[in-house]
């Protein structure tokens, strides 16, 4: 005899089925039959899902509003820098915006977006502050002249 045999019954015959209960039929595993008999009256409920998972896994990942706001300030200085004299103080704030964006992009395992923003914003201000300089130089040097002077 191994090991996954039940034991021999004392006069070598098994015992009878049991009889069902008086509803002819078992109960169910676990100890409850549903009310009606099998299958339910109204049918199985619908399998449960399992909720939104926390922290964003799963979602769409998020714009990061830092590499927004570097793009908008660089292109802005861009456009309205010259004419408005603005154009350091935002191009610096641009470069700032981006380069701190990107940082958190790229700690953000992917969960964040907006890393062509935020390169778009650093771009933009060392375009601009290219500007300054060149235009500082042509100044400097009498190549431009900002005298409106028009009689002579």
């Amino acid at each position: 005899m191994s090991t996954n045999e039940p034991p021999a019954y004392p006069d070598g015959t098994p015992p009878p089925p049991p009889t069902p209960p008086a509803g002819g039929t078992y109960p169910a595993p676990g100890g409850y039959p549903p009310p009606g008999g099998y299958p339910p009256a109204g049918g199985y409920p619908p399998p449960g899902g399992y909720p939104p998972a926390p922290g964003g896994y799963g979602g769409a990942p998020q714009g990061n509003k830092k590499a927004l706001w570097s793009m908008i300030t660089g292109i802005t200085c861009l456009v309205l820098g010259l004419c408005c004299g603005l154009l350091v103080i935002g191009s610096i704030v641009a470069i700032v915006l981006g380069f701190v964006a990107r940082g958190e992009i790229q700690r953000s395992q992917g969960t964040q977006t907006g890393e062509g923003q935020a390169l778009t914003g650093i771009i933009t201000g060392f375009v601009a502050v290219a500007l300054v300089i060149i235009v500082i130089a042509l100044y400097a040097s009498g190549a431009i002249s900002y005298d409106f002077n028009l009689e002579s």
